[in-house]
């Protein structure tokens, strides 16, 4: 099971397609999620991501821009792309039959 932040960064990825690097890949997410969020917590959630195998790295070519230093790309594995869909369905299942936005009881 991901967690929120997996999710996240991983549907960032998605999102992003072949250009998703660190940068990009923090952009994306405080876009989607609508506040500010860390770099080291998107490289952490990356190194696990990439850890579990759910995401590979490839390091690019050095830019003069980036002073010859080279990006880090990252995409999704098929495990990956299972893992966001189970993750959809089980959101879908436990959502079902309740309507939104949810009402607070008096």
């Amino acid at each position: 099971m991901l967690g929120a932040f997996e999710q996240a960064v991983l549907l960032a990825i998605v999102h992003i397609g072949d250009d998703a690097y660190g940068r990009a890949i923090l952009d994306e997410v405080q876009k989607r999620v609508g506040y500010e969020v860390s770099t080291g917590a998107v490289q952490a959630t990356l190194e696990r991501l990439e850890g579990k195998r759910l995401v590979v790295s490839q390091v690019g070519t050095g830019t003069t821009v980036r002073a010859g230093r080279p990006r880090r790309y990252f995409r999704p594995t098929a495990a990956g792309v299972r893992a966001l869909n189970d993750a959809r369905a089980t959101m879908e299942t436990l959502w079902s039959g309740l309507a939104w936005p949810l009402k607070g009881r008096s």
